[in-house]
């Protein structure tokens, strides 16, 4: 994409997520229908799908050659990184909009031959707009992020979810129990975009979960580069940016020290 392509792309993004976003809060007003996906509490409602429906029908129009993969799957067949790309969750944070009607995003990577090019994360409720754009930095409402800067695991609010200090199948949960006595704290927010574009504004120190999909962290993995963080799979191998990964987002040398303590052996 030349620098013009990425300005008009840029504006057309920002102008459809405040549209998109002026939809959910109407709809706060009204009676959702809310179904179930793989289990109770992975929810849908007719907002998700009417709000990716929005996105794809503004990109097909404008952007023919384009291809989208969302969430609710009314995109395309993505089989590889070539071409430009865009990947969508029109509601990140389901349950709390259901529930609490605040603490969820809209969040869209766009990506050129697998290389992230512009990411946004919008905190609805919050009016709160994360964008970045690749090499220029990452803004929250148009003031620049400044680059984050090391600490240690003593010092740090982790972002992680009570599911994965419990038994469970896909981690050892004595690990994830170490890291939050060892933490200052730790938060959770029910939106794996909104606890990326914590990590990338400093709000949060790490953030890790586990099982998210290409639009959970497409957005945030374009903020976090741009401010210097550091992002992986809990086993500190590459993201497959097409594929389900178990992610862990934080600053310079705080990840290391995470990578160790998740994979260390007892």
């Amino acid at each position: 994409m030349t620098n013009e392509e990425i300005k008009s792309i840029e504006k057309h993004l920002k102008t459809w997520t405040l549209e998109a976003a002026q939809l959910l809060k109407d709809s706060f007003e009204n009676t959702l229908t809310i179904t179930y996906k793989s289990h109770i509490a992975d929810l849908v409602t007719d907002m998700d799908k009417s709000i990716e429906k929005f996105f794809i029908d503004k990109i097909q129009h404008t952007y023919p050659t384009h291809k989208v993969l969302g969430e609710e799957g009314y995109g395309d067949q993505i089989e590889g990184k070539s071409g430009i790309i865009w990947i969508i969750d029109p509601i990140d944070g389901t349950t709390n909009f259901i529930h609490q009607q605040a603490n969820f995003a809209i969040s869209i990577g766009i990506y050129e031959n697998g290389i992230g090019k512009l990411g946004l994360i919008y905190d609805v409720e919050g009016n709160n707009l994360y964008f970045a754009k690749e090499g220029e930095g990452a803004y929250l409402n148009d003031k620049k992020l400044p680059r984050l800067e090391n600490v240690t695991l003593s010092e740090a609010v982790v972002g992680v979810n009570a599911t994965w200090a419990g038994p469970n199948r896909r981690i050892n949960h004595e690990n994830v129990q170490q890291i939050i006595r060892k933490s200052r704290g730790t938060r959770s927010y029910g939106s794996a975009a909104i606890e990326l574009a914590y990590v990338a504004s400093g709000k949060l120190d790490a953030y890790m979960t586990l099982r998210l999909s290409p639009w959970d962290f497409a957005a945030g993995l374009i903020l976090l580069q741009e401010v210097g963080g550091i992002v992986s799979r809990t086993d500190g191998e590459t993201i497959q940016l097409l594929e389900q990964n178990s992610i862990l987002a934080a600053k310079p040398g705080l990840h290391k020290e995470i990578v160790e303590q998740l994979t260390q052996k007892f």
